[in-house]
């Protein structure tokens, strides 16, 4: 059981770094920092939003709109911090017993 439950706390931190790279790359991105006719960067670029826009849609959807500021990842984050609390501090002693 408690490969199973490293394997989540893996996945999900994974996923936070996923979705930190893809608040900087946006940031990059719209400041023109870097370079948006290179087909590396777009590529990467491309990942990064097909992996992390299905998850952050939905959070947009419900937010209010703040203007320029988009906040989603943020939530995000604070949804995955959540879980991991969650799973380690009151589902895991459950299942250890």
């Amino acid at each position: 059981m408690l490969a199973l439950f490293q394997t989540i706390d893996l996945a999900l931190n994974l996923y936070t770094w996923v979705l930190i790279a893809s608040a900087i790359f946006s940031w990059l991105y719209a400041f023109n920092v870097i370079n948006s006719s290179n087909q590396f960067v777009n590529s990467v670029g491309s990942f990064l939003y097909a992996v992390t826009e299905p998850v952050l849609r939905p959070i947009r959807r419900i937010l209010p709109d703040l203007g320029g500021i988009d906040i989603s990842p943020i939530i995000l984050l604070l949804i995955i911090f959540f879980i991991r609390s969650l799973m380690w501090n009151s589902l895991y002693p459950i299942f250890v017993r």
